[in-house]
């Protein structure tokens, strides 16, 4: 800041920030001890009704919206979401914190509750500890220390608990997005928590390509599959196809953007899933199959792509596969439906959010940031597309290859030093004598 005082504030910041550690650690329990299962889309009202109760208590003025008619909404799984605001003593600019609130399904291997929260050596033990509630936990933090230091800031901080990000955030901020709420005349700034470690500015995402491919048979009798015709004999042949041709043109393809990891810089397909045939007997169950050929096999592909792919190229090389095997194997037939894509996104490096968080990383690490992209998609999708707003980075505690996996966990010391870089990103975007040079 231009008076000097920029050091001896700075460090009071941090002195005040790291005072809160033990309400951090309660703060990212409590929010991991409500299971916000997506999907189905559980406990949303509870844990907007819990942020409710903790930002108004700190001065914020609050709004829980339903993104009533969005994918997945319904009366027993409302999509809620919240936005908090707190406005300063002068006019500037808004700086919006957006973190999602699902989390995915605990699946099996933890060695503790996946929601209980469990502290220990100095780690947070749950899941969406990682991904993102350590996160959300941090911002909040960091906002109500920098509001407590700096009350007559100017411009607005806003904290915003948004639903189904794990499902794609169309019942979160692409609702919101729609309704208006980072529209780059009210929003200016915004820092997304997401878990791609404390010392990284992450500028966006690759793009991601959801369809079902469905190929059909003739059902028979299984002790006679020559009057019949194996559907999932065709799907074998798509994915030995795929073997083939796909994916090693896929892992020839590199990018420009600064993908972590590595293997990320590549393009990428995952089968998510395949069904044939009969569904599978319930749980529990001693019958016995019956003896038929598959009429039908589908399977899901998560093709995720890069910068520089087309979204009709992507497309248009599985069509091709699949043309090419209906011009030559016998029978061969197929559906190909769309799920859903995303385009990538990527924000410049120079732009005014990314350039501040960098500068509070080297302030507080004593290193200089690293520029990444995600490999996966996050919810700057909406933001950049939706909202048109592009001064938008992903920054928060939390290790990205901990996502979605047992035992996952958040540093409380990677917390509280995310949440000082945040802190200090507000002080040189809402104080008027801060500016980048302050650290």
């Amino acid at each position: 800041m231009a008076d000097g005082t920029t050091g001896a504030q700075m460090t009071a910041l941090a002195a005040r920030i790291a005072a809160k550690r033990d309400d951090l650690v309660a703060l990212t329990q409590d929010l991991i001890r409500i299971p916000t299962l997506n999907p189905p889309g559980e406990n949303y009202r509870e844990i907007c009704d819990y942020l409710d109760r903790r930002l108004r208590a700190h001065g914020f003025a609050t709004q829980l919206i339903r993104a009533e008619g969005a994918p997945g909404d319904s009366d027993r799984y409302p999509r809620w979401n919240i936005i908090a605001r707190c406005d300063g003593a002068r006019t500037g600019d808004c700086v919006h914190f957006n973190s999602h609130t699902d989390v995915v399904d605990a699946g099996h291997g933890w060695t503790l509750d996946p929601f209980g929260g469990t502290l220990q050596d100095g780690k947070i033990y749950g899941r969406g500890a990682c991904d993102m509630k350590g996160g959300l936990a941090a911002s909040i933090i960091a906002a109500e220390a920098f509001i407590e230091a700096f009350p007559n800031h100017s411009g607005a901080i806003e904290i915003s608990g948004t639903a189904d990000e794990e499902s794609g955030g169309y019942g979160g901020v692409a609702h919101l997005a729609q309704m208006g709420y980072f529209n780059p005349s009210r929003v200016q700034h915004v820092i997304i928590p997401e878990p791609l470690n404390k010392d990284r500015v992450c500028l966006g995402h690759r793009g991601g390509w959801w369809a079902e491919i469905e190929t059909f048979g003739q059902i028979a009798h299984g002790s006679m599959p020559f009057l019949g015709d194996s559907a999932i004999r065709h799907m074998g042949a798509v994915l030995e196809r795929f073997e083939d041709t796909l994916f090693p043109a896929m892992a020839a393809r590199r990018t420009d953007m600064p993908v972590v990891p590595e293997g990320a810089r590549s393009s990428t397909m995952n089968i998510n899933s395949i069904h044939g045939g009969q569904a599978e007997q319930p749980s529990g169950s001693t019958a016995l199959p019956s003896h038929l050929v598959p009429d039908s096999c589908r399977i899901v592909i998560d093709r995720r792509f890069l910068i520089e792919e087309r979204i009709e190229d992507v497309r248009g090389e599985v069509e091709a596969i699949l043309d090419g095997l209906r011009d030559s194997r016998p029978k061969f037939d197929y559906a190909l439906r769309e799920l859903n894509y995303v385009l990538p996104s990527m924000t410049d490096r120079d732009a005014p959010v990314a350039r501040t968080v960098a500068q509070a990383v080297r302030a507080v690490m004593g290193k200089e940031a690293e520029f990444v992209a995600s490999p996966g998609s996050y919810d700057q999708k909406h933001i950049d597309r939706i909202g048109k707003l592009r001064n938008c980075v992903a920054y928060g505690p939390g290790i990205l290859e901990l996502a979605h996996k047992p035992d996952e966990y958040v540093g409380v010391d990677d917390m509280l030093q995310s949440a000082e870089v945040m802190a200090r990103s507000l002080a040189t975007l809402l104080l008027p004598d801060s500016g980048p040079e302050a650290e």
